[in-house]
């Protein structure tokens, strides 16, 4: 009786199993939901909503300043002036409109 050298298929197909898990499993940490690119995605969203933050706040500063400048306690005479002259389209007695 003489033995074959060869190794069974056994081994062959663990390996292969192996391979096809290590395979998935390496694209789901590459592509999946939860993988490296999604991660790349998400950082930079964070960044382009970060700085739409930072003009929104501004805008808000910007709006709080001029509504505290027209407020009863503090009173702009320059703004309101302005305002009156751009919203409502008022004038002075001494003024004349060219067109």
């Amino acid at each position: 009786m003489t033995r074959s050298n060869r190794p069974g298929f056994g081994p062959v197909i663990f390996f292969a199993i192996a391979f096809a898990l290590a395979s998935y499993f390496t694209f789901a940490a590459v592509q999946g939901d939860f993988g490296l690119f999604r991660r790349v995605e998400i950082t930079a969203e964070a960044e382009r909503l970060s700085a739409e933050l930072a003009v929104s706040q501004a805008e808000i500063a910007r709006m709080e300043n001029l509504t505290k400048r027209l407020s009863d306690d503090y009173l702009d005479l320059d703004l309101l002036d302005q305002q009156a002259r751009s919203v409502l389209g008022l004038l002075r007695f001494d003024e004349i409109v060219i067109r």
